[in-house]
């Protein structure tokens, strides 16, 4: 079977995986790498870019890696390839925990459970609850869904398009390794300056494909279009700046501005400000965006590695 073939079949499979399951209550692989990186952390870490970077090389490619010798174990056989694909695709996505959370916060809303809704925020995000009210809440549980769509579902996609199982398990130890070490805390300022900078690189085409489909996707390409171009460069992320921006346009509401991490304030600009402010009905509508996004980009990146495929074969 071609490679193509393999990647279509085998992400398709694990997309509707993750639809039907979820993640795994325990022993979730991604939980498992996490461990083996903070232990990695505890033998390398000293305040310096280099020892930062070799803790990424380690990780990263210790994943790239194995998804390598699991690819080449099966390349024989068709059925397990695909079989494999569909398994670390499943292992690598996460657009059933995000919509399951984003919903559960939105149904905490709705009910005025205002602290039950702030209980299960930090699940979701790293921002600091007790500083939101209700609508505070809701526009970060829609952030938070419009970036982690392409941090959990599109831009793995991308690189499985790209990489088969290496690109698939290499995009999610990237981008995992950015959550434990890539923030600018005391700690991590130096030390975790590989991995943000990689994550920024290994998120780049997944964001924008993100973006792209949301305006696709959305009640309002135009509006999407142009919450991008006029105010994307602004967010001080590359990636989630025009995946919220977008996502923005397209739901027609304003994301943005002051924000609270751990007691630190960060004064984010206004996303789309033609739009009208969060509500907590419009969590659902970002949930069900997310999830059309994520069906679109799998056939567009199984699209594009067989156009691929045509050319070089």
């Amino acid at each position: 079977m071609r490679a193509d073939r393999v990647f279509a079949y085998g992400a398709a499979a694990g997309l509707l995986g993750d639809l039907l399951l979820g993640d795994p209550r325990r022993g979730h692989p991604v939980a498992a790498f996490g461990r083996a990186a903070g232990a990695v952390e505890k033998v390398l870490w000293r305040d310096d870019r280099a020892w930062g970077a070799l803790h990424t090389a380690v990780c990263a490619g210790g994943a790239v890696a194995l998804g390598a010798l699991a690819a080449r174990a099966v390349r024989t056989s068709p059925a397990a390839s695909v079989a494999l694909t569909g398994a670390a695709c499943w292992a690598v996505v996460g657009g059933t925990s995000l919509a399951r959370e984003a919903r559960s916060i939105g149904g905490a809303l709705d009910a005025g459970d205002i602290e039950g809704a702030r209980a299960r925020l930090p699940h979701l995000c790293g921002r600091d609850p007790q500083a939101l009210d209700a609508d505070g809440i809701a526009r970060a549980v829609v952030e938070s869904v419009a970036e982690n769509t392409s941090d959990a579902v599109v831009g793995a996609l991308v690189w499985g398009a790209v990489g088969g199982v290496p690109g698939l398990l290499g995009f999610r130890a990237v981008n995992t390794l950015d959550a434990m070490v890539g923030h600018k805390s005391p700690k991590y300022r130096r030390y975790g300056w590989a991995s943000a900078r990689l994550d920024d690189l290994a998120g780049w085409p997944g964001a924008r494909l993100t973006a792209v489909l949301a305006a696709v996707a959305g009640g309002d390409p135009r509006g999407a279009v142009r919450a991008w171009r006029a105010d994307a460069a602004q967010h001080p992320s590359p990636n989630a700046g025009p995946v919220e921006a977008s996502f923005a346009g397209a739901l027609g509401v304003r994301l943005g501005g002051t924000l609270s991490y751990g007691g630190r304030v960060e004064h984010r600009p206004v996303l789309n400000k033609s739009g009208r402010a969060v509500e907590t009905a419009d969590i659902e509508r970002a949930v069900r965006l997310s999830q059309r996004v994520g069906w679109l980009a799998l056939g567009v990146c199984a699209a594009a590695r067989r156009i691929a495929k045509g050319r070089t074969s």
